[in-house]
């Protein structure tokens, strides 16, 4: 049997609750209130239908471009735990407006990081509600590379790098780990690709070659680049980013 498409038009007390603005009572409540406005125009009628893909919203003070499915990209900043529970920094979900926290979704409410970065990490940091689309984006299986700048305590010399290309050994597994690129920017800025995630990776495949890492950024994924987008702040991805992220690599 083939799945069911999602309908095209839905009321608007349905598009708000699903964007995330709170329970379809509240979302009744914003627009009777006169809170919301769709195109510039203000609706009063919670049932009213509209197209859901590409609307914009206005909610109290918030403009709201609607997504059917969340993907998203932010920049990072440091001194943020990526957890919903963080014990000693604020959470990088802070710093996201509140649908996106609120947005309901099977088994979790909110979308989730792909992966994690470390507090002290800045750079490309991935979300959703799509769980494929996370398990896809975390699965070494997939080979999605993530290229860190790595700026290092001391200069690195060039017999180093190529060890980190041919694998060094960390404390809690045998089986070398390689680096998929790595290439000296500067004597003390590393930049190196990675196609899996294991815990500080970076930081213990530079310890293993007797360096340090001073700070740690993560600058890509697959194709997806931050840009200019600056720190702190996040958007939208565009439908060929997220087709080029989930495209199959050999």
């Amino acid at each position: 049997m083939s799945k069911r498409s999602p309908p095209t038009q839905l009321c608007l007390e349905d598009i708000l609750f699903e964007q995330g603005f709170g329970t379809r009572r509240i979302c009744s409540g914003l627009v009777q209130q006169g809170h919301v406005s769709v195109a510039g125009e203000r609706v009063s009628d919670p049932l009213a239908m509209f197209e859901l893909d590409g609307l914009v919203l206005r909610v109290q003070d918030l403009d709201w471009v609607c997504q059917r499915v969340a993907y998203a990209v932010m920049h990072k900043p440091a001194g943020y735990e990526v957890s919903q529970k963080p014990k000693h920094h604020a959470s990088v979900y802070s710093l996201l407006p509140y649908p996106l926290r609120q947005r309901p979704s099977k088994g979790t409410q909110g979308v989730q990081a792909v992966g994690r970065l470390d507090e002290d990490t800045t750079g490309l940091l991935l979300l959703s509600d799509d769980g494929q689309f996370i398990h896809r984006m975390s699965s070494p299986k997939h080979h999605v590379p993530k290229v860190y700048e790595v700026a290092l305590v001391h200069a690195m010399e060039p017999s180093a790098v190529q060890r980190l290309l041919a694998g060094v050994v960390l404390d809690d597994d045998p089986q070398p780990v390689a680096a998929a690129a790595a290439a000296l920017v500067a004597p003390t800025h590393l930049r190196m690709t990675l196609l899996e995630g294991k815990y500080h990776q970076v930081k213990r495949m530079v310890a293993a070659v007797g360096n340090r890492v001073a700070s740690l950024h993560r600058s890509q994924m697959g194709e997806l680049s931050l840009g200019d987008l600056p720190e702190g702040e996040w958007r939208w991805l565009t439908p060929d980013e997220v087709s080029g992220l989930t495209r199959k690599r050999k």
